[in-house]
């Protein structure tokens, strides 16, 4: 929770203005922030000086590890991220490769689980690392990436948390996680929490212990409509403690993760909070 106050703090005092043209909105701008989660000690970062709803962060995430590619998919596990990208773009709605309502393209999972190949076969990435995690191979490569320049046309958005590197010593498993932008205010919770959760999900479907979570960012910044709010009213807040999370101990494979893992299969203790913030999003 520090961490994440300060690097607030940083932007606020030190950032410099630009213009997004994508949202035609400024942003209060910083570059190169490094965070870390401890997934060993279960710190789970999760924001408490605003109420944060962990549950659509991790269902996102267990959308990217599925594959999906649609709004609405995403809308049945309990995720409404993807519904303005999907359906509110300018751009994507005029994009000859989209498919029709809630059409994703080939973003984020889609590229993680289906990278297409020259060959017209595809490549799944995630299989990879995990086959080779589970018996205890790391050939320094064990990389997971969404971004593929040559299909940015063919998708609603280019990722922003792009690349997921394991690394293995040992019996231990860490994670390094890179994004090239960050909407501090409202997307960078969802990322703290999905980077603490990959890790920990992945070290227990391979037989691993967790260690710790390394979260780079790139660009990070607040829009100019969500800085009042920042600045006035959530760095005004004392934080309270990290709370702990509990992952079901029956989920023992990627194919569990495919088929029947929800939501539910998270729970959050100690939590504390204060009262949330309506930040708002820029499309």
């Amino acid at each position: 929770m520090k961490q994440y106050l300060e690097l607030c703090q940083r932007i606020v005092d030190e950032g410099h203005w630009v213009e997004n043209k994508r949202t035609g909105i400024r942003c209060l701008t910083v570059i190169n922030a490094d965070l870390e989660y401890d997934v060993a000690n279960n710190k789970f970062p999760l924001i408490t000086t605003r109420k944060s709803f962990y549950k659509a962060a991790i269902a996102e995430l267990l959308g990217y590890l599925r594959g999906y590619d649609n709004a609405a998919q995403f809308r049945a596990i309990g995720c409404n991220t993807w519904n303005a990208n999907a359906n509110e773009n300018s751009a994507w709605l005029n994009n000859p490769h989209r498919k029709g309502e809630d059409d994703m393209g080939r973003v984020y999972g889609v590229q993680g689980r289906a990278w297409q190949k020259p060959d017209g076969t595809t490549l799944d990435q995630l299989k990879k690392i995990v086959d080779n995690l589970k018996n205890g191979v790391d050939d320094r490569a064990e990389i997971l990436t969404f971004y593929n320049p040559g299909e940015f046309d063919m998708g609603c958005l280019r990722p922003c948390m792009h690349t997921h590197t394991f690394s293995l010593l040992g019996d231990t498993l860490y994670l390094t996680s890179y994004q090239r932008s960050c909407d501090v205010p409202l997307g960078l919770n969802f990322n703290q929490i999905q980077c603490f959760v990959l890790l920990a999900l992945m070290a227990q479907i391979c037989g691993l212990k967790a260690g710790k979570a390394y979260h780079k960012i790139v660009n990070a910044h607040i829009y100019e409509n969500q800085l009042e709010l920042m600045r006035d009213v959530q760095l005004k807040r004392e934080p309270f403690e990290s709370p702990s999370l509990t992952i079901n101990p029956n989920i023992k494979t990627l194919e569990d993760i495919e088929a029947w893992v929800t939501t539910d299969d998270f729970t959050v203790e100690g939590y504390q909070y204060h009262e949330a913030i309506k930040y708002p999003f820029a499309v």
